[in-house]
């Protein structure tokens, strides 16, 4: 158990340090525009590969669908889009795939 802190602790640290020597030796540079839009779509691929691999899990070969997942990203999307606020969106749809996880199960 321990060794799990050390790791996520030694993780944090080398996150944070690659972040601030980036943003050291980027600082007073200009990006093309090219980098520009490569580094705006990154967030969004990684989180886009969270998500999947959260929906499609894994079981006995094949790939099964999450739904309880499934259900609260979706419903994440469309609190999202209706709301416009990130935070509100995400406690509903995490409060939602909750209850889906409960009641489908």
């Amino acid at each position: 158990m321990l060794n799990n802190w050390i790791l996520i602790g030694l993780l944090a640290v080398c996150t944070y340090l690659s972040r601030i020597i980036g943003m050291e030796m980027m600082s007073g540079r200009e990006m093309s525009s090219t980098l520009r839009l490569y580094f705006n779509y990154v967030p969004i691929g990684i989180i886009s590969a969270l998500v999947v691999k959260q929906i499609l899990v894994p079981t006995n070969g094949q790939l099964i669908i999450s739904f309880p997942i499934l259900i609260g990203c979706l419903t994440t999307a469309i609190t999202i889009k209706i709301l416009k606020a990130f935070l509100p969106a995400v406690l509903i749809g995490a409060i939602i795939g909750w209850l889906s996880r409960y009641l489908i199960s």
